[in-house]
């Protein structure tokens, strides 16, 4: 699945995209907490959470995630935008709850990789 499809499933923003909306994706992981992000998740391409902070584009680029989508109508600032910009980290944001957002993304094939 393309990070152009999920943008399309989820009803969501492009905040950030640089040259990645083609690029492929074969997993997806939600989660709040970047602790257990950083200790649970492996070999996920991206990332769906409602903590809209720099830690989350940190983490993202410690995992070699290409994509975080902000749940809930969350809007990243600009401070948060530049850094993804700078680490090339695709950035969306969906009104959907992270329930539902990935439950819709599992549904369309987008599994979590066990």
């Amino acid at each position: 699945m393309t990070i152009d499809k999920i943008s399309e499933i989820l009803k969501a923003e492009v905040c950030y995209c640089g040259e990645r909306l083609d690029a492929e994706v074969h997993s997806a992981c939600g989660s709040d907490l970047m602790s257990d992000v950083l200790a649970f998740v492996k070999d996920q391409s991206v990332l769906l959470t409602g903590l809209v902070n720099p830690q989350v584009i940190r983490t993202a680029e410690m995992m070699d995630m290409i994509c975080i989508v902000f749940v809930r109508g969350k809007q990243p600032d600009e401070g948060l935008l530049a850094l993804a910009r700078d680490r090339d980290i695709t950035v969306l944001s969906t009104p959907y709850r992270m329930y539902t957002a990935c439950g819709m993304l599992y549904a369309a094939g987008l599994t979590g990789k066990e």
